[in-house]
């Protein structure tokens, strides 16, 4: 893998030899953003001909059926989602280390997945899925390349190149890696995400392919927490601890591992045209596509030694553990489309046979009164019905997507996933959304396996029912969204660690918000609030009533002929109390527990720059741990960060 980033990064370097200047709008990066963020001011361009522009550059995802362009501008987004996971952690609480896990703020319900996942959830924040690859189509070879410092020891570098070779065959590449020591003992992060893709489509568009492959793996050393004497030394502010590697931690010799490979592949051909000779329009264009997701997921837990203070009575008393559990699943669907003005737009009619397997490959524990040891492995396969409708009429457009797995095994279930679109062109996008799914638990609370006696089980879960009614309205006077979700049957792992299933209804209501104030031209106020609710199951389903962010910054160009961008501001960011779930490393999952309450403020401070297509990030973070009280922490036992000074950029090149 290593190697591969290197080629990568030296094809990168290539591209640099064949830059050059004009004043003729931009190109841009990895930025999600639409036409009207990019980058239509600067002053520096790529230009090949008259003819080339910077909406030639597209960044292009298809299963969110989203197209955007890339952006080299400098946003207070950009700010936002200049770490890690390439993402606005607005509704996620870090980990002291990045390449840690998180605490949720917040839950998105909008989109699920069909079948029932590995589980592990914790490690998964940053595992790409099939709706996270992006697809490109370039006119020239370009190249990214994301940096940014870690914490104590370490970085994280994302690096992509994508070229075509001709209008109709794109490919690209990408690595991220991350290595990062951390504050505390035994916090060591160390991960990687390759993915390369392939879009191809013949001269006259009879036959289209889009394919990708992705290898991700995430380590993590894992410590359990504080000990409770720590936990006293830390919150008292014992001036013997200010070097966090000198507390004691509960686990002195665990790792964690999730490994992740999937290949993914998608192609139709078009079997006749219909042309209407009066208007010359594509009447009816009839597909038969087939495709393809095959993936498989490891994770494994070691110890050097065994020990029963943290979990507690095992099966044998000495020597190391290395426990892993593998996922394999394969679906493939046959489907037909047909694009029509008699059905508004596109239409697909589909049917999947989808296989799981999910197990080990040994009996941990041979605790001959547990009747669950019995075997190795479950599996399951099943037949699924649906289709697909995506209508446009003017500026109104409808997406629409069932799925319905008969039976009752562990693939049983339903899916189905709308949303009305009105978009009146930049000035605002009104947006409803609808979910109706039902689909079993993920595995690993259905069935697991461990030396430690207590984490055996094998349960037979009924489906977890899921609705949820979302409307959202994005404007240029604010941007503001209501969710309002209804689960049944809902599971989760309570404050014994053993996974349940509620046997009432969950009641989550989510109301979002955001709106930035410009003043004395070059200042601005940046404000997001959250306000959840939990009016039914708040027992077992907990969120903070207000979550806030709001950054105050100053944004110019500095020196003669506006060579340089900067940004300079601070922001501040505070959730209201709640019983936080508590991490359990064993599981790679959160529990429930009722001891401890948090929620505390941050303030961060930033300055940040854009030289041509360069955009330079310097960042202060929690600088708030120097006044405040030390109450901050992520989890019960694992601390937020203290004060770091951290450092990154974004550069792009273009042939």
């Amino acid at each position: 893998m290593k190697q591969l980033f290197i080629l990568i990064f030296f094809l990168g370097c290539l591209s640099i030899q064949g830059q050059f200047r004009t004043v003729n709008g931009g190109f841009a990066g990895s930025g999600r953003n639409r036409v009207n963020d990019s980058l239509a001011n600067d002053e520096i361009s790529v230009k090949i001909n008259g003819i080339t522009k910077f909406t030639d550059y597209k960044i292009i995802n298809l299963k969110k059926r989203d197209t955007s362009y890339v952006d080299t501008t400098l946003t207070i987004q950009k700010e936002y989602t200049h770490n890690f996971r390439r993402k606005d952690n607005f509704e996620l609480l870090a980990f002291h280390n990045q390449g840690q896990t998180f605490n949720s703020l917040g839950y998105d319900f909008r989109s699920i997945s069909q079948f029932p996942d590995i589980g592990f959830t914790a490690k998964q924040f940053n595992y790409l899925n099939i709706d996270d690859i992006d697809y490109y189509r370039v006119p020239t070879p370009t190249t990214q390349i994301m940096y940014k410092t870690g914490q104590e020891q370490g970085q994280v570098l994302d690096a992509i190149f994508t070229f075509n070779l001709s209008r109709r065959l794109n490919i690209s590449v990408a690595y991220k890696g991350l290595r990062s020591l951390g504050q505390y003992r035994r916090s060591l992060s160390s991960s990687g995400n390759f993915r390369g893709t392939l879009t191809y489509s013949t001269p006259k568009g009879q036959y289209n392919v889009r394919t990708h492959i992705t290898t991700q793996d995430f380590k993590n050393e894992e410590n359990g927490g504080l000990t409770p004497q720590s936990m006293e030394n830390f919150i008292n502010e014992d001036p013997n601890f200010a070097d966090r590697g000198r507390l004691d931690v509960n686990l002195n010799d665990a790792e964690s591992l999730l490994d992740g490979t999937r290949f993914y592949l998608d192609h139709n051909f078009k079997l006749f045209n219909s042309i209407d000779s009066t208007n010359t329009k594509n009447l009816t264009n009839l597909k038969v596509g087939h495709e393809l997701h095959y993936e498989k997921k490891f994770f494994t837990f070691e110890q050097a030694g065994i020990t029963t203070d943290q979990f507690g009575e095992a099966s044998k008393i000495a020597g190391s553990l290395r426990e892993s559990t593998d996922y394999r699943l394969i679906n493939n669907q046959g489907y037909l489309e047909f694009n029509s003005k008699y059905v508004l737009g596109r239409f697909r009619v589909k049917a999947n046979y989808t296989t799981v397997k999910y197990g080990y490959d040994t009996i941990y524990n041979s605790n001959i009164n547990n009747t669950n040891l019995t075997k190795k492995r479950i599996s399951g396969d099943a037949i699924s019905l649906g289709g697909d409708w995506n209508g446009k009429v003017g500026n109104f457009k409808v997406n629409a997507s069932a799925l319905v797995t008969p039976g009752s095994g562990y693939l049983a279930g339903n899916h189905f996933s709308g949303e009305a679109i009105y978009e009146k062109d930049s000035i605002f996008k009104i947006k409803g959304s609808l979910l109706l799914t039902s689909k079993a638990p993920n595995f690993n609370k259905q069935f697991l396996q461990s030396v430690y006696n207590k984490y055996n089980w094998e349960n037979n879960f009924i489906n977890e029912d899921t609705r949820n009614i979302g409307f959202s309205i994005d404007s240029k006077w604010g941007n503001a969204s209501v969710d309002f979700t209804n689960i049944e049957d809902y599971t989760y792992f309570g404050t014994d660690s053993l996974p349940k299933q509620f046997d009432g209804s969950i009641t989550y209501l989510k109301v979002k918000a955001n709106k930035e104030f410009k003043f004395f031209k070059k200042f601005a106020l940046n404000n997001t609030i959250m306000y959840q609710n939990v009016s039914s199951g708040s027992d077992v389903f907990r969120v903070p009533e207000f979550v806030t962010r709001n950054t105050l910054y100053y944004s110019d160009h500095w020196f003669k002929g506006n060579p340089l961008q900067v940004q300079i501001g601070a922001t501040f960011k505070y959730f209201t109390k709640y019983r936080a779930n508590a991490y359990n490393p064993l599981l790679g999952e959160f529990i429930l527990q009722n001891d401890t309450e948090i929620g505390f403020p941050t303030l961060d401070l930033f300055f940040n720059a854009k030289v041509r297509r360069t955009r330079i990030f310097f960042k202060i973070d929690n600088i708030s741990s120097n006044f405040l009280e030390k109450n901050y922490f992520s989890a019960p036992n694992n601390p937020y960060r203290d004060m770091s000074i951290r450092f990154g950029l974004v550069w792009n090149w273009f042939i």
